[in-house]
């Protein structure tokens, strides 16, 4: 390509940007460099044998550039409608706003009246849950059966009694144990007391699975157990405990990785014609303390004061 031809493209370029400049009221830089860049992407088109005629290569300079430039408009005109778009939309928008915000208070009202329901529903909810866990600590109270262990609970132990002490004289004899966790607060201080609840189901498990279907097993209360013997002498009652201790005593109860020995002792007696829940109970609790004096992990009588 020639110098003149260079030359007279660069003049054509610079009577296009005068034009170009002169057609707007106020040109701006960034329009000047737009023009620039076109005319650059207008010669860079241009092909090689095309600019040897000088006049036809202005031509084609100038028809190139307003090919670039109608394609620049084109754009523009897609991003002004664009735009023109958007602001129709904001327009609505902005009427949408103005009348919802008219209707403002009705809306409020609306929502303080949905709000109103739902602190309703929630009263309604709460209620519901206050009147269930009533009737379920009712249950609890008149239920027969202790919650953790499962066993016969003290209530139960009190009717049984009760009952049988209502009688008078029963033809069979009935014995009495109860059963006490030897250290069973240390176990607690030692190890928490969601351990001591698993050695209070251990022992229940265990003194269920070591009876007779007649034999009776409730839990009295904290650590202590209440088993009632039916139908037995006195020398199959020791033979009975021993077993029951001996049991226990060759179990143990892995907790977190600690093997738990646990043993119990247990205070017996018999029960007498004439007696009271609380006599019956209070001689088998002192075969217990005896138990506990003497070591512990041992069973003791004790027999009513007519030598029943």
């Amino acid at each position: 390509m020639h110098k003149e031809d260079l030359k007279s493209l660069i003049n054509q370029m610079h009577k296009e940007l005068i034009e170009n400049i002169d057609a707007h009221e106020n040109p701006s830089k960034e329009q000047v460099v737009t023009f620039l860049q076109d005319a650059t992407n207008a010669i860079s088109s241009l092909k090689e044998e095309s600019l040897n005629d000088l006049e036809r290569s202005k031509l084609m300079f100038t028809n190139a550039y307003r090919e670039v430039a109608k394609d620049s408009l084109a754009s523009y005109a897609n991003s002004n409608s664009a735009f023109e778009e958007l602001a129709q939309i904001h327009e609505e928008t902005l009427i949408s706003a103005t009348d919802l915000h008219l209707n403002l208070p009705q809306i409020a009202q609306k929502f303080t009246d949905l709000q109103k329901q739902m602190f309703s529903e929630v009263e309604k909810a709460n209620s519901i849950i206050t009147d269930l866990t009533t009737q379920i600590n009712e249950l609890e109270r008149n239920s027969n059966l202790d919650s953790l262990t499962k066993v016969f609970n003290r209530r139960a132990l009190t009717t049984y009694l009760e009952r049988l002490c209502n009688k008078g004289n029963i033809a069979y004899e009935l014995h009495l144990l109860v059963l006490d966790i030897d250290d069973f607060k240390v176990i607690n201080d030692t190890f928490g007391h969601i351990a001591g609840d698993k050695v209070l189901m251990f022992i229940a498990n265990i003194l269920r699975s070591t009876l007779r279907d007649g034999d009776k097993v409730f839990r009295y209360g904290g650590e202590e157990f209440v088993i009632i013997l039916n139908r037995i002498t006195p020398a199959v009652c020791v033979e009975v405990s021993n077993r029951i201790l001996n049991i226990i005593r060759s179990n143990q109860l892995i907790y977190q990785g600690s093997s738990l020995n646990v043993t119990m002792s247990i205070g017996a007696t018999q029960y007498s014609n004439g007696d009271k829940p609380e006599d019956i109970i209070a001689r088998a609790d002192k075969a217990l303390y005896k138990s506990k004096k003497s070591g512990k992990d041992q069973m003791n009588s004790e027999m009513a004061p007519n030598g029943n």
